[in-house]
Parts: structure tokens; sequence; C-alpha cells
């Protein structure tokens, strides 16, 4: 059962595509942004655009299959615990069996030997009515004494049993633990080899482009200030705003390089709120809200679940864009269409 659990989660981190706006959540997507691209823009910057999307989207594969390589191992670890504790319930429950037998066979022999009587036998070798009831009396403890023994070493057997299967499935489950952890560190293997591969033809198309495309992409510009609300939401804005001017770096949550899902999880963290690391995962966080009730500290998922930013008001979000680019605030359109609005604290 954890195997195939195992195995879908795998199957998930290798999905690169986004579902419907009805789907929010279910599936991870990519953690950067392809920008509106302006139609006058050069073919150069649009290229440029294309490769950073397409960077991201392995980017956020890497991302999933390290989710599920933690999740692996603490099923790994569980399944490990679990195997040591039946052997141990395993080992108690032998012992007391070979207890129990021990005083079930003796009390047996001492049937055989004749101290097992019945109540006439008692009354006919009784030396008075004093001796009867004491022998009655030792008939009625032998006969506690055998039945209690019986039922221990019942008791005993069958937690030996119970033992023994927990630790054979306990064994079974850390196999498939192991055996997919293999499996996933190929893949993050394979997966970063893509992803270094991509990230270098990012940078050469970046140096391709003309020096006014260059500097729009990365001039940060006057960091905005604003008065951020009280609470969670307000905690993780003004975390996101301190971030302004940090550089873009694939997979990274900081402290001074960020990519867009790694820079909100880190901002909700910074007040005490857990979100899921992924932008996929950040889409399903919290509760909707509609495109009229957008307010500070809001998650804003752009491009079919493809980049997050944090809303700073209803008309503006604070991001990290994809590579090259630094962390900025720009009109709330701007990242590309919106896909999901989500309140996380408030």
């Amino acid at each position: 059962m954890a195997s195939q659990r195992l195995k879908r989660g795998l199957r998930g981190a290798m999905a690169a595509t986004a579902v419907a706006a009805a789907a929010v959540g279910a599936l991870p997507v990519p953690a950067g942004a392809q920008p509106n691209t302006p139609a006058n823009a050069s073919e150069a910057l649009k290229k440029y655009n294309e490769l950073a999307e397409q960077a991201t989207k392995l980017n956020e594969e890497l991302l999933r299959a390290e989710e599920q390589r933690n999740a692996n191992q603490a099923e790994l670890d569980k399944a490990n615990a679990d195997l040591a504790q039946a052997t141990q319930a395993g080992d108690q429950a032998k012992a007391d069996e070979e207890t129990f037998r021990v005083q079930v066979d003796k009390l047996t022999e001492a049937s055989f030997e004749g101290a097992r009587f019945n109540q006439l036998s008692a009354l006919l070798v009784s030396d008075s009515q004093q001796d009867f009831l004491n022998r009655m009396s030792a008939l009625g403890v032998l006969a506690s004494d055998n039945n209690e023994s019986l039922e221990r070493l019942s008791g005993a057997v069958d937690a030996a049993e119970d033992a023994r299967q927990k630790a054979a499935d306990a064994q079974s489950r850390a196999q498939a633990a192991t055996d997919e952890a293999t499996k996933i560190a190929d893949d993050i293997k394979k997966r970063n080899d893509e992803l270094q591969g991509q990230i270098t033809e990012v940078r050469t198309q970046l140096n391709r482009l003309t020096a006014q495309e260059r500097n729009t992409l990365t001039n940060t510009g006057p960091k905005v200030t604003t008065n951020v609300p009280a609470g969670a939401a307000g905690v993780a804005l003004q975390f996101a705003l301190d971030q302004q001017g940090d550089m873009y770096l694939y997979g990274a949550t900081g402290p001074d390089r960020w990519d867009c899902s790694g820079l909100t999880s880190k901002a909700y963290a910074a007040a005490g709120v857990s979100i899921p690391r992924t932008s996929g995962g950040q889409a399903g966080a919290g509760r909707a809200v509609s495109r009229g009730e957008v307010q500070a500290g809001d998650l804003i998922i752009y491009n079919g679940g493809n980049h997050v930013g944090m809303a700073v008001d209803n008309a503006r979000v604070v991001h990290a864009s994809t590579d090259g680019v630094p962390v900025k605030v720009v009109p709330l359109e701007n990242p590309g269409s919106i896909y999901a609005m989500r309140r996380i604290a408030g």
C-alpha cells in the first residue's frame, strides 16, 4: 500500500502540465513566471521568456521530486521504527510463551502423578472434615492455576503471532520505501542535470538581449514601501517587500536569492504560517477570493499555476520572477494571466 502511494507520488512529481482552474492545487506546477511579453518585443526577448518558462518548469519538477524524497524518507523511518517495535514485542511474546508453557507442562505432569483429584477421592482419603476441606481447597487452587496458565499461554501465542505479522508488514514497507528512494534519487539527478542545462541556455539568451531589454528586466526601480496590515498577512508582506532587489535563483528559498514560491512560502513562515513549498501547492492553500476582494498578503497565482506572487494591495504584487530578474513590485496583472487568488490569513 505504501509502495503504491509512493509510486503515485513519484508520478505526480513528473507531471509538468497544469489543469483547469476547477482543480486548483491538485497538481504540481512550475515555480516561475513567463511575463506578458509586449507586442513589440524583440525575438531575443521572446526566446528568453520561452527558455525561462521551460527552466522554471524543470525547477518545479525537481522540487516535487525532492519533496517526494522527503516524504519517502519519513515513510522509511516509520517502517523501520515499526519493525524495531514489532521485533521487540515479538521477543517479549516469545519469552512469555516459553514461561507459560513451562508452567502448563508442570501442571500437566502433576496431574499424571495423581495431584489432580476429584471430590470423591478427596473424601475417601481425608482423615477428618477439616482435612477434606483443605484437600478441596488445594484442588481448587490447582485447577485455577491450570486454567490461568493455559489462558496466559494462549494469549502469549497470539501475541507472538501478531508481532510476527507486524514485523513482516514493516519489513515489506521498509523494503518498498528503500526501492522507491533509489528510483527518486535517480530521478532527482536526471532532472537536476536537465535544469542546469536549461539554465545555461537561459543565461546565454539573456546576454543576447539589447541593453535596454536587459535593463528593463534587471532594474528593480524605487523600492516600494507601504503600511502593511496587522496580523500574519502583514508580517508576510513586509518580509516579501524587504527582499526587493534580491535576485532570482532556481530552487532558492533565501536568504538573498529566491524563486517565486520560495519567497512566498518563506514570507509566511516568517509570520508563523506554514504553506506548501511549490506554486501548485500554494494555489490550493487558504481560501479563494475574487479579484475585487484581493488585499495585501493574498497570494496571486498566474499562468495556469506556473507562478505565484503576493499582493501588495488590490493593484500591485511583489514577486520573484525568473532568472536574471530581481524581486520587485509590479502591477498585479503584469506577471501573466491570473489563475487563482488565495487568502492565507485574515
